[in-house]
C-alpha cells in the first residue's frame, strides 16, 4: 500500500517486483505508484503531440489534460520534419513505392531509396560501407550484439546510451566501465586485459555528444589508444551528426576524424527528422555480417522507403548553405539558451550543443517544478534516477533551429517562476 507522499519520492526501481506467479502482476505496484504520481501531476511521461513537433506546441498527457506552450521536448535539431522539401520527399516516395519495406534487409525489404541512402552516407563519413537499420536502437544493440562473443571483452564509458549497455550485458561477462570521458582509465583498463590475453578481442565503446550532460570524449586519444592495444573503436554519433560543425559532421569533423574510427553509428531521430539508424565501417566484411547475423538487421523489415526518402532530403540540406545557416541557428540558441538558464542560477551542464541539460536535484523537487513548467507553458522532459544518478535530476531541454531567442527568453522566466512554486510547495508537503 502506498503512503500518502510515496509519488512525491522513489524511483521506478522501487516499485518493481521480481518474485511471483503471475508475470504481469508483479508490475501491479509499479502501475500504482505511477498512476498515484500522474493524479498529483507529478508524472510527466507519455506525452502525447497534437500538431507538428515545432517551437511551439500543443500536447495533452496520457491522461487528456492540454497544455501548450514552448517546446523543448521534441528531439528535432535542425527543424527539418515540416520542411516542404522533406514533406514533399515523402509524398513522392509513397507515389512510387507506396508505404512498407514489406521484408527484411536480408531478403527483400531494401529499395533504391534505402541503398542509395546508404551509399550517401558513407561517402559523407568517408568511409567505405554504410547499413542502414529501421530504428536507431537496432542499429546499436545489433552491432555491438554480432561483434561480441561471451569470451569477448568490452570496454564501455559509464554513461553509454542503453542500447550500447544492454548489447554489452546480452553479449559478454568481461565488461569493464570506465569513468565517464576518462582516456586514463581506458588505458588502464586496456592494459590489464592485454597483460592477461593477449589475443582477446576487445571492443571500445563510447559517443560523441552525451545526452544527459552534453559533453564530449577526446575521440583521436580514444581511437590511438585502441591502434595501440589491438582494440576496435565503436563511437555512437547520434547526437551531433549533422547538427554540429560547419560541415555537419559533428564532432568527427571539430576532431579531424572523419574516416579515422574503426566504426560509427548513428540515428536518424535528431537531426533528419525519421525513425532509424545506421552502422559505418571501412571494412566491408562488417557490412555481410550485419546482414545474415544481426537480429535487429535480418529480422525485421528494412527501413521504409518513405523514411530512407526522408533522411535523403535532410542530408542534402546538412550538406547545403541552408543547412550551415540551420546549424548557426541551432549553436545561438543553445549558447543563448545555455547563458540565460545560468544567470537564473540554474546548472547547466556540457558544452553547447542542441542539448541543454539543467539540474534540478532532488526526484520530488525535480517533479514539482516540470508540473509548474507544463502548467506555465513550458513543454519539457525530465529525467530521473535511475536514467541519471540520485539528486541529479534534470531537464533534458532540446533546442531547435527554428526557436526564437524571444521564445527561449520566455521559457527562462517560465523556468524561474516554476523552480519557485515548486519549493514552496515542497517545502509545504515535506514540512511535518
Amino acid at each position: 500500500m502506498l503512503n500518502t507522499n510515496d509519488w512525491l519520492h522513489g524511483a521506478t526501481i522501487d516499485y518493481r517486483n521480481d518474485v511471483g506467479i503471475d508475470l504481469v502482476a508483479r508490475w501491479n505496484d509499479q502501475s500504482e505508484w505511477t498512476s498515484n504520481r500522474y493524479e498529483n501531476e507529478c508524472e510527466s511521461y507519455a506525452k502525447i503531440t497534437l500538431d507538428s513537433i515545432s517551437p511551439t506546441t500543443s500536447i495533452h498527457d496520457r491522461g487528456g489534460r492540454p497544455f501548450q506552450g514552448i517546446n523543448l521536448a521534441s528531439q528535432e535539431y535542425l527543424s527539418l520534419a515540416s520542411h516542404p522539401q522533406v514533406k514533399q520527399a515523402a509524398l513522392a516516395a509513397i507515389n512510387k513505392f507506396g508505404v512498407h519495406s514489406a521484408g527484411s534487409a536480408a531478403l527483400m525489404g531494401n529499395t533504391s531509396e534505402s541503398i542509395a541512402l546508404e551509399q550517401e552516407l558513407a561517402d559523407f563519413l568517408c568511409l567505405k560501407e554504410c547499413t542502414v537499420f529501421s530504428t536507431g536502437w537496432g542499429a546499436g544493440y545489433g552491432c555491438i550484439k554480432t561483434l561480441v562473443r561471451p569470451h569477448d571483452h568490452v570496454v564501455i564509458d559509464i554513461l553509454a546510451h542503453a542500447c550500447l549497455q544492454e548489447a554489452t550485458k546480452d553479449s559478454t561477462s568481461n565488461i569493464h566501465y570506465f569513468r565517464h570521458l576518462s582516456t586514463t582509465d581506458i588505458e588502464a583498463k586496456l592494459k590489464r586485459i592485454r597483460a592477461k590475453e593477449p589475443k582477446a578481442g576487445i571492443l571500445v565503446v563510447t559517443e560523441t555528444v552525451f545526452s544527459m550532460d552534453s559533453d564530449v570524449p577526446d575521440i583521436v586519444a580514444i581511437q590511438a589508444l585502441c591502434k595501440q592495444y589491438n582494440a576496435t573503436m565503436f563511437l555512437d554519433i547520434a547526437h551531433d551528426l549533422g547538427a554540429i560543425g560547419e560541415s555537419g559532421h559533428g564532432h568527427l569533423g571539430i576532431q579531424d576524424m572523419l574516416g579515422k574510427v574503426d566504426i560509427v553509428m548513428g540515428s536518424f531521430s535528431k537531426a533528419f527528422a525519421s525513425n532509424g539508424g545506421f552502422v559505418a565501417c571501412n571494412n566491408p566484411a562488417l557490412k555481410i555480417a550485419l546482414r545474415y547475423n544481426c537480429g535487429p538487421l535480418t529480422f525485421t523489415n528494412a527501413i521504409t522507403p518513405i523514411a530512407a526518402s526522408i533522411v535523403r532530403e535532410c542530408l542534402k540540406i546538412v550538406k547545403s548553405t541552408e543547412g550551415a545557416e540551420r546549424r548557426e541557428r541551432l549553436l545561438k540558441n543553445s549558447i543563448h539558451l545555455r547563458q540565460g538558464m545560468q544567470t537564473a542560477g540554474f546548472e547547466v551542464l556540457g558544452q553547447p550543443s542542441a542539448i541543454v541539460p539543467v539540474i534540478l536535484g532532488s526526484s520530488g523537487l525535480s517533479r514539482l517544478a516540470t508540473k509548474h513548467c507544463l502548467r506555465l507553458g513550458g513543454i519539457v522532459n525530465l529525467v530521473e534516477y535511475p536514467a541519471v544518478s540520485k539528486n541529479t535530476c534534470r531537464w533534458r531541454l532540446q533546442v531547435m533551429a527554428d526557436h526564437t531567442f524571444e521564445q527561449l527568453d520566455k521559457f527562462v522566466e517560465i523556468a524561474i517562476k516554476a523552480r519557485s512554486l515548486a519549493e514552496a510547495e515542497y517545502l509545504e508537503l515535506t514540512k511535518s
